[in-house]
């Protein structure tokens, strides 16, 4: 009789990693999803929130850059700040980089289509 109990449980505990994996199968993965970055039908391309790198890497936003905030893209610690967004650079900027300053660029990189 304790050898019958014995074999259900080892029986039972095997099986449980088994119906695990199976029901973890048929969950929504990471791949199904849409990712964070995706484009939005109607959503701005570049924003303050996009990294430097990616904003400059478009010859029109990094004209806006250029225009709304001269030096930047030239600028001898470009390499340091460049992962950066415009909204976490404001603070580090000692003033350069206004609240009106980034309306600006808002609005501007906002006309990019």
């Amino acid at each position: 009789m304790k050898l019958i109990a014995c074999a259900a449980a080892l029986i039972t505990l095997t099986a449980a990693p088994a119906l695990a994996q199976t029901a973890d199968a048929t969950a929504p993965t990471a791949d199904a999803t849409p990712s964070a970055t995706a484009a939005v039908p109607g959503a701005a391309k570049f924003s303050l929130d996009t990294p430097i790198e990616t904003i400059v890497a478009d010859p029109a936003a990094k004209a806006v850059l250029d225009a709304d905030i001269p030096g930047m893209t030239a600028h001898p610690a470009y390499d340091q700040f460049k992962s950066m967004t415009l909204k976490q650079l404001q603070p580090l900027s000692q003033g350069q980089i206004s609240d009106e300053v980034l309306t600006k660029v808002a609005t501007d990189l906002a006309a990019i289509k």
